[in-house]
C-alpha cells in the first residue's frame, strides 16, 4: 500500500532535513538526493523514540501541573500537551518562510502513518504531528541522528562487539565482501559522523569504515580474540581522527598571522597541534589527512617538512596555476 501526504514546515526546517539526506548519501540513482527515501527511513526508526519521550515528557509536566490544587486532571492535561507543543514549534525558524514535503510512504513508514493517525493525533493534525517528529529529530545531535538512521546497523555492530564475532559487510563505492573484527565505534568530533574501527584478517591491518556507507552487515558465527596491542592502537585513532587508519607522520608548517587565524576557524579535519615553536606548527598527524585540510590555506601555511608532503602540496598548487594559465 503507498499513499502521499502534505507536510508544511519552515524552509529552515525542509533544507536542515535535505542536508542530512545529502550528509548521509541517500541519493538516485541519477545522483539527486533522495529525501523521501530519507524521511521514510527516519519516521521508521525514529517513531519508537519519539513516542516514548514525548510520553514521559508529558508525564513529568503533568506531575508538575496536578500538583497544583487549583487545577483539575482534565485541565491540566490539556495544559501539559500545549506546554509540550509551544516547546516543540519554537525551536522551529521563526523566519516565517514556510514549505511543503509531498511524503510518500509505503510498507513499515506506511504502517506507522497509520498507527499515528488512528491513536494519537488528538487535536493535532498529521502534519502537525510529523513535523514535531522531524524538529524533535533535527534537535538531537548530527552523530545521534546517524544512529537513529542507521539504527539496524549500529545494532548490529554492536551485537558483534559484544559477543566477540567477525562482521561481514560491503561499503559503499566498494562491491566486495569485507569480514573484520569490529572492535569499537568512534564519532569524529569535527565530521559528526561515526566510524567502525576493526582489525582486518585477511589484510592484516587495522581498518576505518564509515558507519552509513556500510550495507548488508552481517554477525557470523565465527570469534576472535581481541589483541591488546590493536585495541589500543584503535582506542588511540578513535580519540584522535577515526575516518583515517593511516600511520602518523612529523610535520612542520610555517604558519602566517591569517594561517592561523583560519586554522582557528577551519574546524573540520582539523588535525591536533602537537606544539607551537612561533610560527612554525609541529603535528603528529596522518600525512594524507594534513595535505587535504591545508589545501584549503594556499600562501598561508607553508609546509616545511617533511619533503613528502611539502613535495604534494607544492604540485597540487603547481596544477592549480597551470590550469588557471589555461
Amino acid at each position: 500500500m503507498t499513499e502521499k501526504y502534505k507536510i508544511y514546515l519552515s524552509e529552515d526546517t525542509k533544507t536542515r532535513l535535505a542536508t542530512d539526506a545529502e550528509l548521509f548519501e541517500f541519493t538516485r540513482d541519477n545522483g539527486t538526493v533522495n529525501l523521501n527515501g530519507f524521511l521514510k527511513e527516519l519516521i521508521v526508526n525514529y517513531f519508537d523514540q519519539y513516542r516514548n519521550d514525548n510520553e514521559e515528557l508529558l508525564g513529568n509536566v503533568l506531575g508538575e501541573l496536578t500538583s497544583v490544587k487549583e487545577l483539575k486532571p482534565k485541565a491540566a492535561s490539556v495544559l501539559a500537551e500545549k506546554i509540550i507543543r509551544t516547546y516543540i514549534n519554537n525551536k522551529e525558524s521563526q523566519s516565517g518562510k514556510s514549505a511543503v514535503i509531498t511524503l510518500t510512504v509505503s510498507g513499515q513508514s506506511y504502517e506507522i502513518i497509520k498507527i499515528i493517525e488512528n491513536n494519537l493525533l488528538k487535536d493535532n493534525s498529521l502534519s502537525g504531528y510529523i513535523k514535531d517528529m522531524f524538529l524533535s529529530y533535527l534537535s538531537i545531535p548530527r552523530s545521534k541522528r546517524e544512529e537513529i538512521i542507521f539504527k539496524d546497523t549500529y545494532e548490529s555492530i554492536n551485537k558483534a562487539i559484544s559477543e566477540n564475532r567477525l562482521l561481514s559487510f560491503t561499503s559503499r563505492g566498494h562491491d566486495h565482501k569485507v569480514i573484520v573484527e569490529p572492535y569499537m565505534i568512534a564519532t569524529s568530533k569535527e565530521e559528526q559522523f561515526s566510524y567502525l574501527l576493526c582489525h582486518d584478517q585477511r589484510q592484516r591491518k587495522n581498518r576505518s569504515f564509515r558507519i552509513s556507507r556500510l550495507s548488508n552487515v552481517f554477525i557470523t558465527s565465527h570469534t576472535f580474540t581481541r589483541d591488546e596491542k590493536t585495541e589500543n592502537e584503535l582506542t588511540r585513532k578513535g580519540l584522535r581522527s577515526p575516518h583515517s587508519m593511516s600511520p602518523d607522520i612529523h610535520a612542520i608548517v610555517r604558519m602566517t598571522e591569517q594561517g592561523r587565524q583560519m586554522y582557528q576557524m577551519i574546524v573540520k579535519n582539523r588535525p591536533y597541534v602537537t606544539y607551537i615553536d612561533g610560527n612554525e606548527y609541529h603535528f603528529d598527524w596522518p600525512e594524507m589527512q594534513l595535505e587535504d585540510y591545508f589545501r584549503r590555506f594556499g600562501k598561508d601555511a607553508v609546509v616545511i617538512s617533511p619533503k613528502s608532503l611539502k613535495t604534494k602540496l607544492r604540485n597540487y598548487y603547481s596544477r592549480a596555476l597551470d590550469a588557471y594559465g589555461e
